[in-house]
């Protein structure tokens, strides 16, 4: 089987994503009042419930989300 190349991009968009989240969520947990790591947080749940995130996968993004929060605790 051939892997799809633009399949690995969207995968490696989201994972990033991801990643990213949970190191805002990390940070907020810290320190609540530290902005860029608020924007970042909204940033990417706004890019998880956007038209291009649903064009990238099928995924549910409140558990996706939700599961990234729940593994921050």
């Amino acid at each position: 089987m051939i892997d799809d190349p633009y399949k690995n991009l969207a995968n490696a968009i989201i994972v990033q994503a991801a990643k990213d989240y949970q190191k805002a969520l990390r940070q907020l947990r810290r320190n609540p009042k530290y902005e860029p790591a608020q924007y970042t947080k909204n940033d990417i749940e706004r890019f998880f419930h956007s038209e291009w995130f649903h064009f990238l996968t099928d995924a549910d993004p409140d558990y996706l989300l939700d599961h990234i929060a729940r593994l921050n605790v």
